[in-house]
């Protein structure tokens, strides 16, 4: 990936309608975007940065923590993240969003899931809610697999044992990447061995591993068993500054569907994020036109699909 340095701030937010997208400033020709290290943020991201490329822009991606990455957003030193995940992360962000110095653009998915899971064999046996969990500690090892530290799930799950929610005050939580907390999963269900983790939707996990989401946490992850939405996050005022980048990213949305598909190529096909990206344009391909519609290119070229099409080769 193209690689360049950002620092960029930006103006008092507008929206920006279907009929009217004016030129970028001259300082929008870099693109920078805050990225955690998950899969469908990861494909998205990358996603975006390559086309953005692909119509003159140049882009850079940087990898932190979710609180990081709602910092360096507020602070205009990136200008978009396309992971913000509501309502888990709703307390974190928050802030942001209250002082004005980061807004919600749109949101790029709608009916997403992020709550705790276990293993089918382990629903089977009587785990489905939260407050099953207590009476199996011994078969959990007490044991709750997270994410990387500074997550917002891990906050959560912190939360519920601080606070002793469900019984579960003398349970401890599992720090780890994505890819290991998997690995970790995928070797216990081989042994028939009890876990219970972080799991979300769209996410192959969720095809690959035979796995049930628990109920009962709607007071810390959300009713509908932790039933979410994802939303890009912009610098306030960012759309108005870049409108011709503001656009292309309010259009950048994804079904459930769809992302489940990028995913896939990801983590079952091993391909790279931009090799799926391309994948998934070539089995989809009126996601450029949804994405790019009264998007033209940085020089102001108004076939900017085309521009596309032609050097995707689709």
């Amino acid at each position: 990936m193209r690689k360049t340095t950002l620092a960029l701030t930006a103006g008092a937010a507008l929206g920006i309608s279907a009929s009217a997208v004016g030129s970028d400033a001259s300082d929008c020709d870099h693109v920078g975007f805050a990225n955690v290290e998950w899969t469908g943020e990861s494909l998205m991201t990358d996603t975006a940065a390559m086309l953005l490329e692909e119509l003159g822009y140049e882009t850079e991606v940087t990898s932190a923590s979710v609180q990081i990455s709602f910092e360096s957003v507020a602070s205009g030193d990136r200008d978009a993240f396309l992971g913000l995940w509501l309502p888990t992360q709703e307390s974190m962000i928050r802030p942001y969003l209250d002082d004005g110095r980061a807004e919600k653009l749109v949101t790029n998915l709608e009916g997403a899931k992020y709550t705790l899971a276990v293993p089918q064999y382990v629903y089977d046996a009587g785990v489905t809610d939260f407050s099953d969990l207590k009476d199996h500690a011994d078969r959990f090892s007490a044991e709750i697999y997270g994410l990387e530290s500074g997550n917002d799930g891990n906050m959560i799950i912190e939360e519920m044992i601080s606070d002793d929610a469900y019984g579960l005050s003398d349970w401890s939580l599992v720090e780890s990447s994505e890819a290991a907390m998997l690995a970790q999963v995928r070797r216990a269900t081989n042994r028939e061995e009890w876990v219970v983790f972080l799991g979300w939707a769209p996410h192959p996990m969720n095809r690959n591993i035979e796995m049930e989401y628990l109920t009962g946490g709607e007071d810390y992850f959300g009713p509908d068993q932790g039933g979410a939405s994802v939303h890009t996050l912009i610098t306030d005022g960012y759309a108005e500054q870049c409108p011709n980048v503001g656009r292309f990213l309010e259009q950048f949305t994804v079904s459930v569907e769809e992302r489940n598909e990028g995913e896939a190529y990801v983590m079952d096909d091993e391909m790279s994020n931009r090799e799926a990206a391309r994948a998934l344009i070539e089995s989809r391909p009126e996601l450029l036109e949804r994405w790019l519609d009264g998007v033209k290119t940085r020089d102001g070229d108004d076939d900017a699909l085309e521009v596309v099409r032609d050097s995707l080769g689709v």
